[in-house]
């Protein structure tokens, strides 16, 4: 199967579970959502306009305005997740879980929602909506795409507070919260990697052993200190975050006063990590 049929089962089956959480959770349960999205509800509660119909014509719009800043493959991609999801949001209409406990339902809905937009961003594709402007920001100003998303949805999302309340209002930050927490799961999977920086005076001996127990391989960078004026040699690895204990542990045991510093990695393309 081509990687491109695969992309497209994954926007079509994102678009279904997104669906799937705004009609059987979110609705149902009388919270808001960000982006388009959002703003539809917020005209499905108000004049009972179908969230399909409104879903697709506002993404239609928004995607006529910001097609320049998005590339060829998700302008395709994302006009097959407007179109699938608009569908999906009409299909799946009515088939909402009445919950006696709401709080349930929010929490279900944060993880379907973070799963069905994970998806679809894990493929290269958007939402459109609110997704774009996140792509827009993660492109020129280099913000993690989730991170951006939340903030662009709670701007909506604080605009429905005259419509759902101010408990409502607090049910979706925190569904939304969620939501995002799943979206980098989605994205990142259960294998996300950390960069560790090593400053140690056993430099050589943390090397060897992180070549032998973690079967890494280290970077020497060439440092200098500022107060000191001394010339360092620094350690940089790349390691799974399940490594992680394990080689502090190692450099600990070999220099206790070491300067370690350890970085979240969004991608990792080469020797022992993903190929280009």
């Amino acid at each position: 199967m081509s990687k491109t049929v695969k992309d497209v089962i994954f926007l079509l089956i994102g678009s279904f579970v997104f669906s799937l959480a705004v009609n059987m959770f979110v609705i149902p349960i009388g919270l808001g959502e960000g982006g388009v999205t959002g703003i539809s509800i917020i005209l499905y509660y108000t004049t009972h306009l179908s969230t399909g119909s409104t879903n697709f014509i506002l993404n239609g719009i928004l995607l006529i305005v910001g097609y320049k800043f998005l590339e060829k493959k998700t302008i395709v991609y994302t006009m097959i997740t407007i179109i699938a999801t608009s569908i999906f949001l009409h299909v799946t209409e009515g088939w909402g879980l009445h919950l006696h406990e709401e709080l349930i339902g929010m929490v279900f809905a944060g993880v379907l929602l973070g799963v069905g937009i994970g998806m679809i961003l894990r493929v290269g594709g958007t939402t459109a909506g609110s997704a774009i402007i996140a792509r827009i920001l993660n492109k020129f100003l280099n913000w993690k795409v989730s991170h951006a998303l939340l903030i662009v949805d709670l701007l909506v999302v604080l605009a429905s507070y005259f419509i759902i309340g101010i408990e409502k209002l607090l049910f979706t930050i925190v569904m939304l919260y969620i939501t995002t927490k799943v979206i980098d799961f989605v994205i990142e999977g259960f294998d996300a990697k950390k960069a560790v920086t090593v400053i140690s005076s056993n430099k050589n001996e943390v090397a060897d052993q992180i070549n032998e127990q973690l079967d890494r391989g280290v970077t020497i960078l060439n440092g200098r200190g500022n107060y000191t004026k001394e010339s360092k040699e620094i350690l940089y690895v790349v390691i799974n975050k399940q490594e992680l204990i394990k080689l502090q542990k190692l450099i600990k045991k070999i220099d206790d006063e070491a300067f370690v510093i350890v970085h979240d990695v969004r991608d990792v393309i080469g020797k022992g990590f993903l190929s280009a």
